[in-house]
Order: C-alpha cells, then structure tokens, then sequence
C-alpha cells in the first residue's frame, strides 16, 4: 500500500539572521555629506574651528626680528583674485578637518607675482616615485588631468598639509572618521525620529484579528482594513486620531517607543563623541551634560589652548617651510596670539605678574610676553 500522511496540524520554523549596520563612507564625499552636509554637530564644529583659526592673524619673523611690511604677509592677505586671506584660510581648515588633507598650489602668475590656490581632496591622488616617496599631485577636474610637483620650483609647486594617520604613509586622518559610528547614530535618530512624526507620531504595531468562534478575514475585509489605516490613520495630520476596532479586532503595538530606545540621552551621547573628536567643548555646542567647565567663558579658553592653536601653529610652521625659501632665508610664519580675543583673560594675567616681578628689568618683562627691548 502506498504511504499516506495525515493532514494534522502543521507549523514552521522561521530563522532571523541581524543584519549589519549600513556605514556612511571613508572617503571626503561621504564624510562631508552626511557630517558637514546633514549633521548640525559636524557642520558647527567645522566653522566654528575654521572660522576661529582664520581669524588669528599672521606674524613674519626674520631670525628673531618681526617684519611688518613683506612680500609674504601680502601673499597671506590676498592669495589670489577670488579670496581674501580669511576665506582662504577657512577653506584650508575645513578640508584638513573633512579630510585629513589639505592642498595648496602656488602659482607664478608672471611679473614677480604670485598666487596660492587650494585643491579639493577628492579630486587629488599623491604620486610616489620607485622607494615610495611622494613627488607629485595628481589633480583631475573632470576630463582634465594634470600633475604637480610637490615643493617649489621656477614653475611653482605644491604643498600636502596633512593630520596623523598611523596607517598611512601619505594620506592624513580626518577627526571626523573616529566618530563616525556616532556621526551615523546621530543622523539615524534624526531619521527615525521624522520618520515617526510622519507615521503619526506612533511606533508600528499590528492588528489581530481573534474571533472567539474561530475562522479569518475574507480577502475582501482584510483589502477593505488594510486601506482604511492607510487612508485615515497614516500621516503626519491625522497624528492622535482614535483606531476604530470592531469584531475581535485588536491593536499590538510593535516597535519600541522613544523611552525605550533612551532617544534624547542617545544623541547627546553621539553628540558629544562628534565633539570630543573635533576638541569642541560641548558647552560651545549647546550640548547639555558633561560640562566639566566653571564657565562659558573657561570653555572658550580651553577650546582655543587645546584645539585651534595647537592646529594653527601646525599649519604656520608647515607652510613657512615650503613658502620661506622662496622669499627669503630665515623667514619664519607665526600667529600673533596678543590679538586674540579669547584669551585676553590669559594675557592680562600674565601682564599682572610681570608688573609685580620687581627682580625684572623693563627690557626683561618685554622679553617675556614676546615684545623686542626698547631702543
């Protein structure tokens, strides 16, 4: 006899693998795009470093004398016919923050004159000769493609400003990639939160249908409810309105709400990372908790003493040594800290002690806030 199998009741077996976390991109489109493009944390960190450091004016030394009126400072204030030396500078920041990397051509525009111009980093590849050192830049714009030697020449040349990577010989590190697990956090709150406003402010749920005498919905009922959520219960304006259930139907909701998910604390806690990665004191952020500062004003101080010097002074010192041997030996290009603003606390302090060090010549005290003897 053939074998039969009786038609008892049957089941299944469902099998539900995670799946992996969607990262934004390593590279400088991705990282300004969704940072500096979608994100208010990365897009006010940015300017407020970059927009901070260009203020700082420059200062020129030959060996230990201060020059006033040069060749250089003239290149700093007007670098070429589009920018100031502010927007300019601003730019350079920007692309060392965004990207690790920053850029800067020099052009002989012919009659002794010179300009520099900056080169995006996305379209920039450094060129290596047979040992691995970098010799060139490889610029492309569109169809375009041109190759430029890094350092000065009679032709001009180029500068590769970079910040530490400790895996890569000749590219740099942007701040932004060691929070980009925050970075894509942040923004992905930021989408489920408006993805739940438009679902009238709910989270999903489901509704069951139990009837006490047993039996499903006809395919004509369940079209018939399945439109009725969509046209009257779905959307943004008909956020609150009551469900209307009938005939063993009931509501279970399914997903998490924003107390469970700890929705507020999670992005303060992904904004602070964004901040702590930039040297932004939360507190100039408008981030609340963690403010480990007496006042804004203490805040400020630091942010300019950990953050924005230590990157100006970088950046001073690595275009003195490719500007200077063009204009002269022994040029040297600081930043005047006398004319910042933020740490007027710091200077009048220091101004204070000297007065009262009586052990100290006049010629001594100048010295020692940076000031030449007199006559």
């Amino acid at each position: 006899m053939p074998e039969r199998k009786s038609g008892g009741p049957t089941g299944f077996v469902a099998l539900h693998a995670q799946g992996e976390a969607r990262w934004t991109r390593r590279d400088y489109a991705g990282l300004a795009r969704e940072g500096f493009m979608r994100n208010p944390i990365v897009h006010r960190s940015v300017r407020l470093i970059s927009e901070t450091a260009s203020a700082i004016p420059w200062l020129l030394y030959e060996g230990a004398t201060e020059l006033g009126d040069h060749a250089l400072l003239d290149l700093f204030e007007r670098p070429n016919e589009r920018q100031a030396g502010g927007s300019f500078m601003e730019a350079l920041y920007g692309h060392l923050l965004l990207s690790g990397n920053a850029y800067v051509e020099m052009v002989e525009a012919g009659g002794g004159a010179r300009e520099l111009h900056l080169l995006r980093p996305d379209r920039v590849a450094v060129a290596s000769d047979a040992s691995g050192w970098p010799t060139a830049l490889d610029y492309r714009e569109g169809g375009a493609r041109r190759r430029i030697a890094l350092g000065l020449s009679d032709q001009g040349g180029a500068a590769h400003l970079t910040l530490f990577h400790p895996l890569d010989d000749h590219y740099g590190f942007p701040p932004l990639e060691a929070a980009l697990i925050a970075l894509d956090t942040h923004n992905a709150a930021g989408r489920w939160n408006k993805a739940l406003l438009d679902n009238s402010a709910r989270p999903s749920g489901a509704l069951v249908y139990a009837p006490k005498d047993g039996g499903n919905l006809s395919d004509d009922q369940f079209d018939r409810l399945k439109a009725e959520l969509e046209e009257g219960y779905s959307g943004a304006t008909r956020a609150g309105r009551p469900l209307l259930l009938e005939g063993g139907l009931d509501w279970k909701a399914m997903g998490l709400t924003p107390k469970d998910m700890d929705f507020i604390e999670a992005k303060h806690s992904a904004s602070r990372d964004i901040a702590l990665a930039f040297g932004v004191p939360p507190m100039l952020l408008g981030i609340p908790g963690d403010n480990t500062y007496a006042n804004y004003q203490e805040a400020n101080r630091a942010f300019y003493r950990l953050t924005v010097l230590p990157l100006v002074a970088r950046t001073a010192k690595d275009l003195s040594a490719w500007l200077a041997p063009a204009f002269g030996s022994g040029l040297r290009l600081w930043y005047d800290a006398d004319q910042v603003e933020g740490l007027a606390g710091e200077r009048d302090a220091l101004w204070t002690r000297l007065r009262a060090a009586d052990f100290l010549s006049e010629d001594e005290k100048r010295e020692a806030v940076g000031y030449p003897p007199r006559g």
